[in-house]
């Protein structure tokens, strides 16, 4: 690890520089993932900044991403690829105004029929062909990163049909048959676990679990972004955030909303936090009433811990 840890060091810097502040355990998974291929299956809450890695990766790399909104129902047609219907329609009329000159010296209907047969294989193949993302990755000439987002929410069935893909980076089209990546892409799957993935899929993925930060890390995360917030704030700001979490809430903040939280207080000219001021603005943190009732009840204690740090 000792002479791979100036590699994984330069990937912290760079990130940053991305505006993503990694921990040691993030740069060393995403090292290893682009050393072996592998692709990475990022777990954590909600709103710690699984999908924000995989826009850094493409900015830090200067490749494009292709992203792959998962939802129930999803299918092949719009995460793989489908078929330009209109483009096929067209040529069809074009087909019709020459059939009489592509018939023409047939000996007999079995060659006008094999004739017409050859022509069947020009409508299925790729300059027909419409790609969705995953094929998109695959099909980029300079190299791609692949967010595959909220794989949980996909129905089990599709996970199959990312097997093959994840393992060789291929895919096979029945009417086309085998195509290979030009350049294999870097491939994030992110999960909420809302539900269990497979064990084939988990064992095609390097595993990165994104927890919610450390204070120290957090306070770099808000200062990267809202730099301008004095550092007495921050330290306020970040350990009333840590402090919530404590809670027994529906929702817990997230990184984002501590982030907005740090971007309300710059705009409301706010020196240190008081009961008034987070009274005011709580709302930017936590989304659900009954989160909005716990943490008022326990207003003095919260603001205490702050005031202290």
């Amino acid at each position: 690890m000792s002479s791979a840890r100036p590699a994984v060091d330069a990937l912290i810097d760079q990130l940053a520089q991305q505006g993503y502040i990694a921990s040691v355990p993030i740069a060393t998974t995403l090292y290893l993932a682009r050393q072996l291929e592998r692709p990475i299956l990022i777990e954590g809450p909600p709103g710690v900044g699984k999908t924000e890695l995989a826009n850094a990766c493409a900015v830090m790399l200067d490749q494009p991403l292709f992203r792959l909104q998962c939802y129930e129902g999803l299918d092949e047609s719009k995460a793989l690829y489908d078929w330009k219907y209109s483009k096929q329609l067209l040529y069809v009329q074009v087909l019709k105004t020459q059939l009489q000159d592509i018939l023409d010296g047939a000996n007999g209907l079995s060659e006008a029929v094999e004739r017409l047969h050859n022509l069947d294989d020009i409508f299925y193949s790729e300059r027909f062909l419409e790609p969705r993302p995953l094929l998109r990755a695959l099909q980029n000439d300079g190299g791609a990163v692949l967010l595959i987002d909220e794989i949980d929410k996909a129905d089990e069935e599709f996970e199959s049909l990312l097997l093959e893909i994840l393992a060789d980076f291929a895919v096979s089209l029945p009417e086309i048959g085998t195509l290979r990546a030009k350049q294999k892409p870097l491939v994030l799957l992110t999960s909420n676990n809302t539900r269990n993935l497979s064990d084939a899929l988990r064992r095609r993925c390097l595993h990165l679990h994104i927890p919610f930060p450390e204070a120290a890390l957090e306070s770099r995360i808000v200062h990267s972004r809202v730099p301008d917030l004095p550092e007495q704030l921050r330290g306020q700001l970040v350990t009333f955030v840590h402090s919530l979490r404590e809670l027994d809430l529906k929702k817990p903040p997230a990184i984002s909303e501590t982030i907005d939280w740090a971007r309300s207080l710059l705009l409301l000219h706010a020196a240190s936090l008081s009961r008034e001021l987070v009274d005011d603005s709580l709302n930017v943190l936590l989304k659900h009433e009954e989160d909005l009732a716990m943490a008022r009840s326990t207003m003095h204690e919260l603001l205490r811990d702050a005031q202290r740090r």
